[in-house]
């Protein structure tokens, strides 16, 4: 990557895995003209299966397991809840035996390669388990955007480490992923949606998929916070871009540093629009929060409702040439001793993204003390192309013993690593 020489570039890439799938719902439906069709296509299906005797099961039960088993945990449980999800649309399902459940759980089932076309904007925070950190180093925990078929784009995690001496590692991520599964009790008045995704302590195993009708499109951008209450409780927190597939707007997760999660929908004007991160603790008893609900600043905005953000005001407006159409912010600020570190993103010449950085009053972010009057990354000649080119994201870093350790994606396609002493990083800005 281009941009100021203050970075030490990892080697190591992650990109897209299509063998990476999770076990979705198949709909199948007639077309709007042919919707008055009887039965229905699931009916019509349901009664075949209904219709095999033994051995025409079994040889389905077979090849099923022959296809499936390998790549998904609890495969016939997962099979068999679906068939109560279609037992409640086609009655007639009720009547089926115990061998034919998962066959027409199958039926409706389909694989998704939730990672095949990107795994980008990556967002990192401290790992709440820390056994294992190298010597001088940390463990981390990171999470990433992956686009499948249909251009739907959800959320993946993986964990890994850093050190000064052997850099950023990533584990290997789980043979199996799964997706988000909400019960129905799980669902609030509230519009909070519970959720249960993954069947161990291991973060990979989790996929947060769309499962609410503001999400139909994509769950982007997760902004990772390790938030710490005014009373020192550490909570994981962090805001996305929920899009239905014609609008965009910002959502709180909460709890994904393990397998269950709670999807909180917010409120405001701000909140209509996307790329909002959360202040990692209250500043004088309240939330803060960036944003850029006019789509060309930063804003800044504060609140007594972590799940209400309206008004606000610009924080950091577009200067300099690598930044004149438009900014945004990549991720949670970072606190220092010298203040807010904030992470940025600009927009220059030909829609090119390049990362930026500024830093706030520690007391009053609403002073800007500093910011980079040039990139301290920008896409370069042999790292520019890909699904959107000209492009370097983050959607959150962290700091440890004075080092920044900056996950970023490149061209909206793979994921890069860099780090740089937050002292020449300081030095830089103007």
């Amino acid at each position: 990557m281009a941009g100021m020489s203050l970075f030490k570039h990892s080697k190591l890439h992650l990109a897209p895995d299509a063998g990476r799938t999770v076990i979705r719902p198949f709909d199948p439906q007639y077309p709007d003209a042919f919707k008055d069709n009887a039965p229905s296509r699931m009916e019509r299906i349901v009664d075949a299966v209904l219709g095999m005797d033994s051995a025409q099961l079994a040889a389905r039960r077979h090849d099923m397991v022959e296809s499936l088993d390998h790549r998904h945990r609890n495969l016939e449980q997962l099979l068999l809840r679906r068939y109560e999800e279609v037992a409640q649309r086609v009655p007639a399902a009720a009547s089926a035996s115990n061998a034919a459940k998962p066959i027409i759980g199958a039926y409706f089932s389909e694989e998704y390669s939730f990672e095949a076309a990107a795994l980008f904007n990556p967002s990192m925070v401290l790992d709440p388990d820390q056994n294992g950190a190298p010597d001088g180093g940390v463990r981390f925990l990171l999470s990433l955007r992956g686009i499948g078929e249909g251009h739907i784009s959800s959320v993946t995690f993986r964990t890994g480490s850093w050190s000064p001496k052997h850099g950023f590692t990533v584990d290997k991520a789980s043979e199996t992923a799964i997706s988000p599964r909400i019960e129905d009790a799980d669902v609030s008045v509230d519009g909070v949606t519970r959720i249960l995704c993954g069947g161990s302590r291991n973060p990979s195993e989790s996929v947060l998929f769309p499962v609410t009708p503001s999400q139909r499109q994509g769950i982007e951008d997760l902004r990772m916070c390790r938030f710490v209450d005014d009373d020192g409780a550490v909570e994981y927190l962090g805001t996305y871009t929920a899009f239905d597939g014609r609008s965009a707007r910002s959502e709180l997760l909460r709890g994904f540093a393990h397998n269950e999660f709670e999807m909180h929908p917010m409120s405001g004007s701000a909140a209509e629009a996307k790329g909002m991160a959360l202040f990692p603790r209250r500043i004088d008893g309240r939330y803060v929060m960036l944003g850029r609900q006019d789509n060309e600043n930063i804003w800044l905005l504060r609140s007594d409702d972590l799940y209400t953000w309206d008004g606000g005001d610009i924080l950091i407006q577009p200067k300099f040439p690598w930044d004149l159409c438009q900014m945004g912010n990549c991720g949670s600020p970072i606190e220092l001793d010298e203040g807010w570190l904030v992470i940025t993103h600009g927009v220059g010449m030909v829609r090119n993204y390049s990362i930026g950085a500024a830093l706030l009053d520690k007391g009053d972010p609403s002073k800007v003390l500093a910011r980079t009057a040039e990139p301290i990354l920008s896409p370069s000649p042999n790292e520019r192309d890909g699904y959107v080119p000209n492009v370097v994201y983050s959607c959150g870093a962290m700091v440890h013993d004075r080092t920044l350790l900056l996950p970023y994606g490149i061209a909206d396609n793979f994921a890069a690593f860099a780090s740089c002493k937050v002292d020449d990083l300081l030095t830089a800005m103007i």
